[in-house]
């Protein structure tokens, strides 16, 4: 999930302070009710340290009852912008973890899909989620879903176009 829109420019002046809009956070909010309502709700959470995504991740833990279903939300350096995201998702593979959300940044994320299921023709939306079949055997990942954040639908595979 790329995180949700945020504000141009942080009081600190750093990027990485930048929190969500407004707006931002009722779209993740809405977003998050679409993913639990499609049956996707995350099992755990791992995030980008930045502020916007850290709030995104809350707010789809907060949503989704995540808490309530035992998992959480982990903060991970290698989800940062410039990080090695695909290295990571593929030890949660091979430990054989299930529905990890990884909430992170654009171009990086629309990179990592294009690594895992070998092409991604399009960039993430803000608080667009894209949904990887990552096999814990070292198969081919594949394309599960795309949930638009403008309409809150879940598209297939073929219709998203994997």
């Amino acid at each position: 999930m790329r995180h949700g829109p945020a504000e141009d420019h942080s009081e600190s002046g750093v990027d990485a302070d930048r929190a969500l809009t407004v707006t931002g956070r009722e779209r993740v909010r809405a977003v998050a009710e679409a993913l639990a309502e499609a049956g996707e709700a995350p099992l755990a959470i791992l995030t980008s340290p930045l502020v916007r995504a850290v709030q995104t991740a809350e707010i789809v833990a907060m949503v989704t009852g995540l808490g309530k279903r035992g998992g959480g939300v982990e903060v991970r350096r290698a989800i940062a912008p410039g990080g090695d995201a695909a290295r990571l998702v593929h030890a949660l593979a091979s430990e054989e973890k299930k529905r990890v959300m990884v909430v992170g940044h654009e171009p990086d994320l629309s990179g990592l899909v294009a690594s895992l299921v070998g092409r991604f023709g399009r960039g993430f939306d803000k608080a667009m989620v894209v949904g990887v079949h990552v096999p814990n055997q070292g198969g081919q990942p594949t394309l599960r879903f795309v949930l638009d954040p403008r309409t809150q639908k879940v598209e297939t595979a073929d219709a998203a176009g994997g």
